[in-house]
């Protein structure tokens, strides 16, 4: 008989955690298989316990005891214990098996999962349900899927612990197609009344439904959960949330969300973080404030880091400051997911040497975290501080990643440092070991094509070892219409055409390259081909963060309720502006259109109303923070040129390209965008 209660052993655990707390912390590496049935080195701690309080001649007693171990997370020395309960020559039941086969899984231990195996054959327990699915989930954690697979299949009467085991291996071992048509077979054989499902397996699938990303197959397993009642489970409605999302169903994962009755902090984590990260920052925005004001469940720093990342794209930089005030407060200015989020949030704000100031008081720092220091200077134009950030996270032993070459060959592009860009495009192979992918391509295509290396840009596409994407094309196509290249231009954006047909903006450019050559015929070819396929320009719009609320512009807006006042602002600084010399520039626009109307049009575009509106209702001498959702015309980048000098302000403009400082006539990016 157990000679203990539960509470002792937590005691003992915690006591013997504590005091063994970093010989264990140094004994193990997740990832690496360790085999600790074979070990000699039995903790003397661990010994004197079982001697004293555990009756070695009932196996019930050291189930007990490897259970608790294994329950607490300590997996190490519940594998000790069941092999001490063997040199004490005693049978293990069916008991004994599952948990320390689970920790084994644990700790991604091969060896020591197979010796347990052989163990749990020899005594005839290889066919019970519960051990079997121990196995099963054991070697898929290990990585070792087919010995999990043929297992599954020498299961006689399989239960849903079974099938759950097998499904959950396959969404872990990136296999999410087998993991469905598994549970299709699952389906049949429910069908015969021999298993039934339940929301554990539900979670599972819908997990592969996530990695799959097919609408129909997500709406087919939605349909069975609702008619089987698992509608209500809070599991299974925080992941079918995730599926739909992952399909781009976002109104439908909002009314899944809508639909859970008792949330907690995962769907409400959930739902902000898929409004965040499909660029619809002010929904996310609302789901904070709701969840805020329902008062059931408190934010977390996953709630907080989603939240900054709205802030992020929505440009609310007064909102975002008031995020990273809680985070301070809370003590969170230390978590390294956390303190990340905020040195994006204020990056994609417009204010990067906030941002260095909060990443140069992290105490822990990640690749994540410079790599967004080093994107946040490299999308103001600052490659100097940029590739400086890169040298100090080399000296500091952190190793680059992927991401962290975008970001330097982006840093490069937005300065024109062409020497420094092939230098890294070269060397994140032959030192770091990283194959460049499609991205680093745009980059370098972006980079080499500003400077005019159009020959050097189309043969680098010529040879990537990745097909090229529309960003790549695009970048080529958009660098012909800069240095009237008609040849490349066409090679571009037929190449367009067929990756993204829809897209007008490929259209527009060669049109316009077309005109600037006099081919006028082909503008008309254009123009046809355009209508033919219904495709319209998309309107831009221009985002303006005044005493902490966003305000949208659209192009020409008069929607807007000071409408009327910011048009008699925006003529009285024209009047100034032409006094200083502005001429509207009207390359931007179609060429056909006549003159006086293509200067209405670049008048009225909606980063300038934007720009009045920030100056007419913030403080003299304050900045005013702009987005745009497409890139700044050459003619709205020199007229806010002027408009920074006449009204003696700074003024920040985030477009799809980069960040523009405008101050007394000038810009950051030295009219290189």
């Amino acid at each position: 008989m157990v000679k203990y209660g539960r509470s002792f052993i937590r005691l003992f655990l915690f006591v013997h955690h504590h005091h063994h707390h970093h010989a264990r912390a140094s004994s193990f590496t997740p990832g690496r298989q360790q085999h600790f049935l074979s070990t000699n080195s039995t903790n003397n701690n661990l010994n004197t316990f079982f001697n004293q309080y555990v009756d070695k001649t009932d196996v019930y007693s050291w189930n007990s005891v490897i259970a608790e171990l294994a329950r607490s997370g300590n997996s190490i020395e519940a594998l000790q214990a069941f092999s001490s309960l063997r040199k004490f020559s005693l049978n293990p039941n069916r008991s004994t098996f599952p948990c320390a086969i689970k920790s084994c899984a644990s700790l991604f231990d091969l060896c020591s999962g197979k010796q347990i195996h052989q163990q749990a054959l020899a005594f005839g327990f290889e066919s019970d349900l519960f051990v079997s699915s121990a196995l099963i989930d054991m070697y898929s954690k290990c990585g070792v899927l087919n010995d999990a697979r043929k297992l599954f299949d020498e299961i006689p009467m399989r239960n849903v612990v079974s099938w759950t085991s097998m499904v959950t291996g396959y969404v872990q071992n990136d296999n999410p197609h087998q993991a469905l048509l598994l549970f299709k077979d699952f389906l049949r054989e429910k069908s015969e009344g021999s298993v039934f499902v339940d929301s554990v397996a539900l979670v599972s699938v819908l997990s592969a439904c996530s990695r799959v990303s097919k609408k129909e197959i997500t709406k087919g397993v939605h349909g069975y959960l609702i008619k089987r009642g698992f509608e209500g489970d809070l599991g299974v409605g925080n992941t079918l949330m995730d599926a739909y999302a992952k399909c781009g169903e976002v109104s439908v994962a909002r009314k899944v969300f809508d639909g859970i009755t008792l949330r907690d902090r995962v769907s409400w984590n959930s739902m902000i973080a898929i409004y965040a990260q499909t660029g619809l920052s002010m929904e996310a925005l609302e789901v904070f404030y709701e969840m805020l004001k329902e008062r059931e469940v408190e934010f977390n720093d996953v709630t907080l880091s989603t939240v900054l990342l709205a802030c992020a794209h929505a440009g609310a930089l007064q909102l975002g400051k008031c995020i990273h005030d809680q985070v301070i407060k809370l003590g969170l200015d230390e978590n390294v997911f956390v303190g990340t989020s905020v040195i994006d949030m204020y990056c994609k704000c417009g204010r990067v040497e906030t941002a260095r100031k909060a990443f140069n008081c992290m105490k822990e720092k990640n690749v994540k975290s410079w790599t967004a220091m080093i994107s946040g200077y490299g999308m103001h134009g600052q490659a100097k501080e940029s590739l400086e950030v890169f040298y100090e996270m080399q000296k500091n032993g952190v190793k680059p990643n992927y991401i962290t070459f975008v970001s330097v060959l982006a840093a490069c592009s937005h300065a024109g440092l062409v020497e420094e860009g092939r230098h890294w495009f070269r060397t994140m192979n032959t030192k770091f070991d990283i194959e460049p992918g499609v991205e680093h391509y745009g980059c370098m295509v972006d980079l080499l094509g500003r400077a005019g290396c159009l020959n050097e840009a189309y043969h680098l596409i010529k040879g990537m070892k990745v097909k090229p994407d529309f960003v790549v094309w695009g970048a080529l196509l958009g660098a012909c219409k800069v240095h009237k290249n008609v040849e490349l231009g066409e090679i571009s954006a037929k190449k367009l055409f067929e990756l993204d047909p829809n897209n007008c903006g490929y259209y527009v450019l060669l049109s316009n390259m077309y005109a600037d050559a006099g081919r006028w015929r082909d503008v008309e070819r254009m123009r046809v081909n355009m209508k033919n396929h219904g495709l319209v320009k998309p309107p831009g719009f221009s985002l303006v963060d005044v005493k902490g609320r966003v305000h949208v512009f659209l192009v020409g807006d008069k929607d807007h309720p000071q409408h009327e006042d910011i048009y008699k602002y925006l003529e009285k600084l024209s009047i100034k502006m032409q006094e200083v010399g502005y001429v509207p520039d009207t390359t931007s626009v179609f060429h056909d259109v006549d003159q006086e109307e293509k200067e209405t049009v670049l008048r009225v575009h909606s980063e300038k109303l934007a720009v009045v509106f920030g100056i007419m209702n913030s403080v003299p001498g304050t900045t005013i923070q702009i987005i745009k959702n497409l890139r700044v015309c050459g003619d709205c980048h020199t007229a806010i040129k002027i408009i920074s000098k006449i009204a003696d302000r700074e003024i920040v403009v985030r477009d799809s390209n980069r960040f523009h400082q405008f101050r007394d006539g000038l810009c950051s990016c030295g009219d290189y965008w």
